[in-house]
């Protein structure tokens, strides 16, 4: 199992709907809004690193409204 957590920026006003959008993506397990620097924590369970690329790269950033990730691989 490969745990990993994406930070989500978002464009102005699109934080909510993003996190559902994100929230209906295989393998995310939960999205939070927050404060800070990112807008949207996004936890991922997943079999492979390349699956938490595909949810990354592809299914996140392809998002409308998603302005920047960034990817942490948990290690433990």
């Amino acid at each position: 199992m490969v745990v990993a957590y994406i930070m989500v920026k978002a464009h102005t006003g699109k934080a909510g709907r993003l996190r559902d959008d994100i929230e209906a993506i295989g393998g995310v397990v939960s999205a939070h809004i927050v404060a800070g620097d990112v807008d949207i924590i996004t936890k991922v369970e997943v079999d492979s690193p390349a699956e938490v690329k595909e949810i990354a790269a592809d299914a996140i950033q392809s998002l409308s409204g998603v302005e920047d990730t960034r990817t942490y691989v948990a290690m433990e």
